[in-house]
């Protein structure tokens, strides 16, 4: 399982990479705009991606080393640009180096973890958890390259595939 997590976590930093280059050429105007999506805008949803792999790092590890975690899916962790970039870079990077920190037999271990919005306490296979994690950042890349796309500008290819393909060339 390990190695398959680890792609998983290259992969989203190349995703997040390309999202974020394509997103540098919108206006701020056009980057703030609310277009409807679930998070309003793609500065709205690059946020709140930032703001998941927080709380659900915070929550694998025990630790928040990038910063408080948030209380709530909303939140505006950085108004400018350039900060949330760099956020997202860093915070791709702890991915990586805590996935590949871990043992294989630590992938067969389990997190307790509470709700963002309920008391409510949970269990959950660790390799559960990070499946619902880099899923959930597919499906938010998603709404963002579709806000892209809506703004005029040409979203990067982003499919898991290509990944693997420039990976295995040493060009990921």
């Amino acid at each position: 399982m390990k190695s398959y997590f680890q792609m998983f976590a290259r992969y989203n930093r190349w995703a997040n990479h390309a999202l974020y280059d394509a997103a540098a050429l919108l206006t701020d105007a056009q980057y703030r705009q609310d277009r409807g999506a679930f998070f309003g805008s793609v500065h709205g949803t690059l946020n709140h991606l930032l703001t998941t792999d927080r709380i659900w790092f915070q929550r694998i590890t025990g630790n928040a080393a990038t910063g408080p975690v948030p209380d709530r899916l909303d939140a505006i962790l950085f108004e400018d640009f350039a900060s949330l970039r760099a956020a997202r870079a860093a915070e791709d990077a702890r991915i990586i180096a805590h996935l590949d920190g871990l043992s294989e037999a630590a992938y067969a271990g389990s997190i307790r973890y509470r709700r963002v919005s309920t008391p409510d306490e949970f269990d959950q296979k660790l390799i559960e958890a990070l499946a619902h994690v880099f899923n959930h950042q597919t499906h938010h890349r998603g709404q963002a390259h579709a806000l892209l796309t809506a703004h005029g500008v040409d979203g990067p290819v982003l499919d898991l595939l290509q990944y693997q393909r420039l990976a295995d060339k040493g060009l990921a």
